[in-house]
C-alpha cells in the first residue's frame, strides 16, 4: 500500500534488528505508551526480533481501557432512559460495566447509536428536539479537539438537547505517575505518535529531564517501532536522556496549534480517575464554566454512582506494565473477547485483546 509498504519493509526491519542486537550490552526495559503500538508489536512479532535482554512493557495508552468502571455505569444509566439518544464510537459498546454494557442496553430496546464523529450527533439532536442526545466523549488528546468542536458548535446553534459524557485523559501525567511508582521498572518510553501530532512533544522534555529517562516519539508501523527501540537503546547505553522524534512525518514539536486552541477554550484541566490506576492529578479534561450546560453528568445528576472492579481482573497491573496478560488467571478462559472481564480484553487497542488475537497465550515475552 502506498506510503505504508516502506515502513513494513522486511529487509529494513532485519537491518534495524541487527543494529539493536549490536548496540545492546545491558538489560533494558522499554514501555510503549500507546495501545496501537502494542498491537503492531504483537501483530508483526517485533519482540522476536529483539535480543533477550530487552523487555517491552505495554502501557496505559488505550483510552477505552482506562475509562473508569463507574463512568461506564453512568453511561449505561443515561442510555437506559426513554428520553435519551445515546451516541458513542463502536469500541465503547462492549466495555463491561459492573452490571451491563451499552450493547446490552441497546439490546433491551433503548436508543443507542454508533457514530463516526461527535459532529454527527448535532444533526441527530437537531432532528430529534424531543430527545436528549448524549455523546460519550472518550479519548486522549487525539480526540479532544473534535469533541470540543462539537460542544462549541452546539452552543453556536443553540442545541440545548445535546451534551457529552466526558472521560478525556492526557498522557504526560500518567507517564509521570508510572515513573513515580515504587515498583516502576520502565527505563525508556516509546512516546505516543498520534497524541503528539496534536499536542507536540515539549511537555515530554520536562519529564525526560526530571526523571533522566529517554523518550522517543514513534509511529505505529514495524520499522517506526524498531527505530524507536534502537534510539532508546543507544541513549540508554550511552547514559543519555532526551526526547527524540522518530515520527517526524506526522509530529512537530509545537503540535497542532489550532487543535490545542479549541481544546483550551472548551475544556479545563482536571483530576481524572483511570480504570485500574486510580485518580491521577491534572490528568484529564472537564468542560469549562462557559460550556458547563453541555455536561451530561451535571444534567443527569449522576455524581453518586460508584463501582468496583472484578477481583480476578488484573487489568490495572497490566496497564502499569507490572504484569503481562498471560499472568492473569482469568486470561483466555474466564476472560475472552466474547466474555470480557475488563476493557483491556474488549478494546481494539487493549493489551489483553492483542495477546489473545495474535496468539500470545502463555508466552512470556
Amino acid at each position: 500500500m502506498k506510503y505504508l509498504d516502506e515502513y513494513r519493509d522486511s529487509t529494513l526491519a532485519q537491518q534495524l534488528s541487527q543494529r539493536i542486537h549490536k548496540a545492546t550490552k545491558h538489560n533494558w526495559t522499554i514501555m510503549e505508551v500507546c495501545g496501537g503500538q502494542t498491537h503492531s508489536i504483537l501483530q508483526y512479532g517485533l519482540e522476536d526480533l529483539l535480543p533477550e535482554t530487552i523487555e517491552l512493557l505495554h502501557g496505559p495508552g488505550c483510552p477505552v481501557c482506562v475509562t473508569p468502571l463507574e463512568l461506564i455505569d453512568k453511561a449505561v444509566a443515561i442510555a437506559s432512559r426513554q428520553d435519551v439518544i445515546f451516541c458513542s464510537f463502536g469500541d465503547m459498546l462492549r466495555v463491561p460495566g459492573s452490571q451491563n454494557d451499552l450493547l446490552g442496553v441497546k439490546a433491551q430496546g433503548f436508543d443507542v447509536r454508533i457514530v463516526y464523529s461527535p459532529l454527527d450527533c448535532l444533526a441527530i439532536a437537531k432532528n430529534n428536539p424531543d430527545k436528549q442526545v448524549v455523546f460519550f466523549a472518550v479519548g486522549f488528546e487525539t480526540t479532544a479537539p473534535a469533541n470540543a468542536m462539537s460542544v462549541r458548535q452546539a452552543k453556536t446553534l443553540g442545541l440545548g438537547n445535546f451534551s457529552i459524557l466526558t472521560s478525556h485523559v492526557t498522557v504526560p501525567p500518567v507517564i509521570t505517575s508510572i515513573l513515580q511508582s515504587v515498583d516502576n521498572r520502565v527505563q525508556a518510553f516509546l512516546g505516543p505518535g498520534h497524541v503528539c501530532s496534536v499536542m507536540g512533544w515539549k511537555q515530554y522534555e520536562t519529564i525526560s529531564n526530571h526523571y533522566k529517562i529517554p523518550i522517543v516519539i514513534t509511529g505505529f508501523e514495524p520499522t517506526d517501532l524498531l527505530e524507536g527501540i534502537l534510539r532508546c537503546v543507544l541513549q540508554l547505553e550511552a547514559g543519555e536522556y532526551k526526547v527524540e522524534n522518530q515520527y517526524a512525518r506526522a509530529v512537530e514539536k509545537e503540535g497542532n496549534i489550532a487543535a490545542q486552541s479549541i481544546v483550551e477554550e472548551v475544556f479545563d484541566v482536571s483530576d481524572r480517575m483511570w480504570r485500574g490506576l486510580g485518580s491521577i492529578p491534572k490528568s484529564g479534561y472537564k468542560l469549562s464554566y462557559d460550556y458547563a450546560d453541555f455536561d451530561a453528568e451535571r444534567i443527569f445528576q449522576l455524581e453518586t454512582i460508584s463501582a468496583e472492579e472484578p477481583a480476578v481482573c488484573i487489568s490495572g497491573q497490566i496497564l502499569r506494565g507490572l504484569k503481562k496478560p498471560h499472568e492473569c488467571p482469568a486470561f483466555a478462559n474466564m476472560c475472552t473477547p466474547e466474555t470480557p472481564l475488563g476493557a483491556t480484553m474488549v478494546s481494539s487497542e487493549g493489551t489483553c485483546a492483542a495477546y489473545y488475537k495474535y496468539g500470545r497465550i502463555g508466552q512470556t515475552k
